[in-house]
């Protein structure tokens, strides 16, 4: 099992790299059509991007495994909300990942009887709950976090106060501003959870598109689709960036 681990590791920087292109291919698609290009070279865009999106689905063969293996180590993590929204993520990342599996063997004419459609929207619903699940964890280390900078802040900042000193209640402004640049200082000390939460929300858009639950458009879907795609491959290149566990 770690061989094949250590092995599928590999594949994923070209998957996305792949990735990366069949989202511009995406971008450039709509900016065609917008720009009144001719039918023939927005054609010739599209099916790039389908062999693209199928080379992608050939490199992810597999995951599912990688995945249940993430789960396995999650499960046994200290923290009651960490171990919960990681442990379900990775679940859903499997079944996404076996999902998209039997999807690639429809598309290349193993399973010729296949409802590509359904099991595309099966595959959506469960690459939305891991995102979803994702965002959670990033929000919620960013409160513990956050709280954790303003436990230590604390004493520094405070003062005996005089007998003839009546306490004043910050304003709503005030108070806005000061989370405000606190939020700002922690994702900045923080590079991992900033391109973490960066990335989960470009892609949760994806799935809220196809799903049709949140229409955003090929113009959107495929800027965001490149961006968390550049996202992901810095933290491939620079494995510290990775956010952990």
């Amino acid at each position: 099992m770690d061989s094949w681990v250590r092995f599928n590791a590999q594949s994923q920087a070209k998957e996305r790299i792949f990735r990366a292109a069949q989202y511009a291919c995406t971008l450039i698609g709509y900016t065609l059509q917008r720009g009144g290009a001719s039918a023939e070279l927005h054609k010739t865009i599209r099916q790039l991007e389908a062999h693209l999106s199928l080379t992608r689905k050939l490199l992810r063969l597999g995951n599912s495994v990688e995945a249940l293996e993430a789960a396995k180590r999650a499960i046994h993590l200290s923290d009651g909300v960490l171990k919960l929204c990681l442990t379900l993520s990775h679940l859903n990342r499997a079944m996404y990942f076996a999902c998209d599996n039997i999807l690639w063997a429809g598309k290349s004419g193993i399973i010729s009887s296949l409802d590509q459609n359904k099991w595309s929207q099966r595959s959506f619903r469960y690459y939305l709950f891991t995102l979803i699940l994702s965002l959670t964890r990033d929000l919620y280390e960013l409160r513990l976090l956050m709280d954790r900078e303003e436990r230590s802040k604390a004493p520094k900042s405070s003062s005996s106060p005089r007998p003839d000193d009546s306490p004043v209640l910050p304003t709503a402004s005030a108070w806005a501003r000061g989370r405000l640049r606190l939020l700002v200082a922690v994702l900045y000390s923080n590079p991992p959870l900033l391109l973490d939460l960066l990335k989960n929300s470009c892609d949760v858009f994806i799935p809220l598109d196809k799903l049709g639950i949140y229409p955003t458009g090929p113009g959107f879907v495929g800027a965001c689709g490149v961006t968390s795609s550049v996202l992901s491959i810095l933290t491939i290149v620079h494995p510290w960036l990775k956010l952990k566990p």
